[in-house]
């Protein structure tokens, strides 16, 4: 996703510092090792799993420079909201809402137990949950998940052709997103009480998918287009109050939820969540050293970092994430419809000054591969590095504008979008210099984060250059892959086209298909396949990885229980605030 990427997503999009190294050790703060924190504030309940009452209630204060758009489950696709997701929506299964490694496991959620898998790996077959209800009062049925698979398509959600694309009649609903029925996909019992899903296909990767957000089961009635800035009802301990992107969210108890699982959906502590945005970094930061906010979205900027490791350093906590920051070149516009001049980008960028901008070698360290390091299928390679190696060492400038020359693009203009946060303009501001530097004529577009990652997916704004980044949805080597480089992630004129290159090889695809069918009895050789798949895209060089990043969580004294999950990062609704 970006998390943006996020993910958001996907993902989240500006975890960034700035261009000091980071003060904070890891003696001082918290890792992902066991997602508990050693933040003495917080470890004291970082051992116990149940509900501890006696920290029940208060308000939670979140801060952010932005909001991250449409607040609609099934459309949204950011870190920053499906964080807060985790703790409002329910799928039929979910991830353990845990820290640690333990977070990449898939429970039941909405359904009572895991699925009966028949048919060779393509049907399905999920037992609702009893007494469950929405926020609005009424109980979930089975018309509902129904509804809401269907759904998925009507509001062309972004991984509708690359998540959701196997269930049968998937395709006629994917050509015609408004008469989706999905008749034989998805089938409702309601005197059963269950649910069953057709695959064309089996899918080592479904349970993962239907866990994810844009698989939340929502009302039957709900629109069948992005609900936008209208909340719609919720299934978790939160629902939304209000939303303003422009000034704030708030989130209060769901006066109907009881906890059904402690693992899927735990109850919340804090009575209330307010998320405040339109602010500028300098001032959330402090916000939360003076404790008029609990936690910060957006990066510490690098003349607060020094203050942050050395004198709240117990405040803060720094987890690594499989996740890349990169560049898309358009495969479909001038310069980059040129594989030369593509390569050129990649040879020209020095991924050491990359991650010097982002925040030094404690937050970020140089990326050459579209899979994370620690992530199935990565294989250390490193094909544009100065001298080769398996590793990035330097950049070879005389080479880029070799191919710059040789690609006979040189001189032309190349327009770059960035957000418009100081860490995204410093990094373009640097790809600026650099493109000019081989023989473009470079200028930087700064955007706001709430329409930057939209507006570059959408082929009508001829983006020819663009910085983003991808933070894992699941852990399979296709959430990179498949969903940013297939041919079905891409969608000319269209918001939802992640596949922002605008990348589409059958051959590349082909293989890829192979590699999701091979992980069904032999994940080893599936994996090992993806790797090979990573390098030969990393030839036709869509896109520029630039670093892995690390996120540093910067939180208030009245936090506890600070918790990381590999999959959602840090559990908001589990926080203390009393």
């Amino acid at each position: 996703m970006s998390r943006t990427t996020r993910r958001t997503p996907a993902r989240r999009t500006a975890l960034a510092a700035g261009v000091v190294a980071l003060a904070l050790t890891s003696a001082a703060c918290s890792s992902s090792g066991d997602g508990a924190s050693s933040n003495p504030t917080s470890s004291s309940g970082s051992a116990s799993s149940a509900f501890q009452p006696q920290h029940k209630g208060g308000t939670l204060k979140l801060v952010a420079h932005a909001a991250a758009g449409s607040f609609d489950p099934q459309v949204n696709y950011t870190l920053q909201y499906w964080q807060l997701y985790q703790s409002m929506y329910d799928g039929l299964l979910s991830f353990k809402k845990v820290g640690g490694q333990e977070s990449f496991t898939v429970v039941p959620d909405l359904a009572a137990a895991m699925p009966k898998v028949t048919n060779g790996g393509k049907t399905y077959t999920f037992t609702l949950r009893k007494g469950v209800k929405f926020s609005d009062g009424k109980s979930v049925t089975t018309d509902d998940v129904v509804a809401s698979f269907q759904r998925i398509f009507k509001v062309s959600s972004p991984t509708a052709g690359t998540f959701y694309n196997g269930i049968v009649g998937a395709d006629a609903c994917l050509k015609k997103p408004a008469t989706c029925t999905l008749d034989k996909g998805v089938v409702g019992d309601a005197s059963a009480g269950t649910v069953t899903i057709n695959l064309t296909a089996p899918d080592s990767e479904f349970p993962y998918k239907l866990a994810v957000p844009h698989a939340s089961i929502l009302p039957k009635d709900s629109p069948t287009k992005d609900a936008g800035t209208k909340p719609l009802p919720t299934t978790g301990p939160y629902m939304a109050a209000s939303y303003d992107p422009n000034r704030q969210l708030k989130l209060v108890r769901n006066p109907h939820f009881k906890e059904w699982s402690r693992q899927a959906e735990p109850q919340g502590y804090p009575d209330v969540i307010e998320y405040s945005f339109g602010q500028t970094v300098e001032s959330e930061v402090t916000a939360v050293q003076n404790g008029t906010a609990d936690w910060m979205y957006d990066p510490p900027p690098a003349d607060r970092l020094n203050e942050i490791g050395t004198k709240y350093a117990s405040q803060a906590h720094v987890n690594p994430l499989t996740a890349f920051w990169y560049a898309t070149l358009n495969v479909n516009m001038a310069p980059f419809n040129n594989k030369l001049a593509r390569q050129a980008i990649n040879w020209a960028v020095d991924r050491e000054a990359v991650v010097r901008l982002y925040g030094g070698k404690n937050l970020a360290s140089p990326a050459c591969t579209i899979l994370p390091p620690g992530f199935p299928g990565h294989v250390d390679s490193c094909q544009y590095t100065k001298g080769g190696g398996k590793t990035w060492s330097a950049a070879d400038l005389a080479k880029a504008k070799e191919l710059v020359k040789k690609s006979g693009t040189a001189g032309q203009e190349v327009g770059i979008v960035v957000q418009d946060d100081d860490v995204n303009k410093s990094i373009g501001q640097y790809l600026q210099s650099l493109l000019n530097q081989i023989g473009y004529k470079a200028t930087l577009k700064p955007l706001s984060a709430n329409i930057q990652f939209t507006y570059i997916q959408n082929t009508k704004n001829k983006v020819q250059l663009a910085l983003t980044s991808w933070y894992q949805d699941y852990p399979a080597a296709s959430d990179f892959l498949n969903v940013l480089l297939s041919c079905a992630s891409f969608h000319p004129g269209s918001d939802s086209s992640i596949n922002i290159s605008g990348f589409c090889d059958k051959g590349v695809d082909a293989r890829m298909k192979t590699a999701m069918t091979t992980a069904q009895t032999d994940q080893k050789s599936a994996d090992q396949q993806w790797g090979t798949i990573d390098q030969d895209i990393m030839k036709q060089s869509p896109v520029v990885p630039l670093i892995n990043p690390k996120i540093i969580d910067f939180t208030s004294k009245r936090v506890g229980d600070y918790r990381f999950s590999k999959q959602f990062y840090m559990l908001v609704g589990q926080l203390w605030v009393k």
